[in-house]
């Protein structure tokens, strides 16, 4: 029933995987929509069991019900959940498949993003046939930083299997490597139209670094997205190329624009920022209790984004103030949902529709890098 319902929404060609026999697998996946969880659904037989973060598992009643329906497993952002590792091993042990999204976060870009090293040695200590699981046209139809799902092709499959006496022969490093080139996909690839009336709406989720102004503020309506500081307008096209409204925009798709961000904040002296900040946002903030709920703290906070730090109400009674060194990581949840893991605990900045949590992340991985051990590391927590 649920199969019925996505293949009807999505649109989604999910092959069945024919070879699957009766054994368990390791099913890893490039991670592009809300749905591919049920793309694989539609592929394998019998029940799989997901690795899922914290955040799915924290919502009441919707959370129980997920739990009820698809059994995933849950684990901890920025921890080694000693637990779900177990949990995942005797999944094995019992005969059930497992389903990993390597990567951990949904793609802003279109390109297949960064994966833990870790995961060879996982898939290697499983020693379970892996199943190599490609989504591609995901992100035309339903790119992370839009709400709206485009009309076009989706395409989900097993492109590779290998098998544990492959596996055998292989070190941790080269199976990592294997599992990476089997999963990339990039998007930034004229290839197909996907329809809406509303293709660039929300980009500014994504983007904040204009290749003009620098650090600045986006909005979008329609097909066009706005830079606040310079006024240029960018449009976005049906088959994801974007030209500039007027101007020769150095960017022909999101992924290019997308990785000239990456390179300038890799190259930004955020400590420069420590007496004025970055950005200036308001949202909502909720302590996570984990596989639980969601306590609200506060309903409407400032927020400032300094070099160093994140202040909440800065200047007034209730200021609160999490300097970098205190937290452990930095997440996206859905859209644009940020969680930050200060401490013991998890707090989670819930903005309007148009709120970049993407600036945060990167800017606090940046602060990391330029000030511990990785001095030089260019990982911007996506």
């Amino acid at each position: 029933m649920i199969g019925w319902y996505v293949k009807k929404k999505t649109g989604v060609q999910a092959d069945r995987f024919a070879e699957q026999g009766e054994g368990p697998y390791l099913v890893l996946y490039n991670h592009q929509t809300p749905y591919d969880q049920f793309f694989l659904m539609m592929s394998f037989r019998g029940p799989v069991y997901y690795l899922a973060t914290e955040d799915l598992f924290s919502n009441g009643l919707p959370s129980y019900l997920l739990m009820w329906s698809v059994a995933p497993i849950p684990i901890i952002k920025h921890s080694s959940d000693r637990t779900a590792i177990l949990l995942m091993f005797k999944v094995a042990q019992e005969g059930g498949t497992l389903v990993i999204a390597p990567e951990g976060n949904r793609t802003y870009s279109g390109k297949t993003e960064w994966m833990s090293p870790a995961i060879g040695h996982v898939a290697k200590k499983l020693h379970l046939p892996i199943a190599l699981y490609r989504i591609e046209g995901g992100y035309g139809a339903e790119p992370r930083w839009a709400d709206d799902l485009r009309k076009g092709k989706i395409h989900a499959y097993v492109s590779r299997v290998i098998q544990p006496e492959e596996i055998d022969q292989m070190t941790d490093e080269e199976l990592f490597e294997e599992i990476k080139t089997g999963l990339y996909v990039n998007e930034a690839v004229a290839d197909s139209a996907y329809l809406s009336d509303t293709k660039a709406e929300y980009l500014e989720r994504c983007v904040y670094v204009c290749p003009d102004c620098g650090l600045t503020t986006f909005e979008s309506h329609g097909n066009e997205v706005e830079c606040l500081t310079c006024h240029k307008k960018v449009r976005y096209y049906d088959d994801k190329h974007m030209e500039g409204v007027g101007f020769d925009f150095p960017f022909r798709f999101v992924n290019d624009w997308y990785e000239y961000q990456q390179d300038f904040i890799n190259h930004l002296d955020v400590l420069q920022y420590i007496d004025k900040p970055l950005y200036e946002d308001r949202a909502a903030i909720s302590q996570v209790i984990v596989y639980k709920a969601k306590k609200k703290l506060r309903k409407d906070a400032s927020l400032k984004l300094y070099g160093d730090r994140i202040v909440i109400d800065e200047k007034s009674a209730e200021e609160w103030v999490i300097p970098y060194e205190e937290v452990k990581g930095m997440a996206i949840c859905g859209r644009n949902k940020l969680n930050v893991y200060h401490n013991r605990n998890i707090y989670q900045f819930r903005g309007e529709k148009r709120f970049n949590a993407l600036k945060y992340v990167n800017i606090y991985y940046r602060h990391k890098n330029m000030t511990k051990e990785t001095k030089d590391g260019k990982f911007l927590g996506l």
